[in-house]
């Protein structure tokens, strides 16, 4: 064995680059587009954890203020989500109905 490390880009990806597949403007949009779902899955998932911890520590400390901002901030994820769930539910429908890949 020769080699210290391995290459992540060759064994995880394909080869394939971030944008090295891009085509052309559409499809460069429809790579942004996917990854940008999941990064907004992984902040959903930040800022729901992140408001859990701020009701549980307002609650501890007897502090209705920052509750309520723990409360808020775990609404304003979840609401979000939803906005990004039927953003991505919408794509797939005119997705079915125009044949064209969007996401892919």
């Amino acid at each position: 064995m020769d080699k210290i490390a391995v290459e992540i880009g060759q064994e995880f990806f394909g080869g394939k680059h971030f944008l090295r597949d891009a085509e052309g403007v559409g499809s460069l949009v429809s790579i942004l587009v996917s990854n940008a779902l999941i990064l907004a899955g992984i902040i959903f998932l930040f800022i729901l954890v992140g408001g859990g911890i701020a009701m549980i520590a307002g609650a501890g400390r007897n502090d209705p203020e920052q509750a309520a901002k723990g409360k808020q901030a775990a609404t304003a994820a979840v609401i979000g989500f939803i906005i990004i769930f039927a953003a991505f539910w919408i794509i797939q429908i005119i997705e079915l109905v125009t044949g064209i890949d969007i996401l892919k």
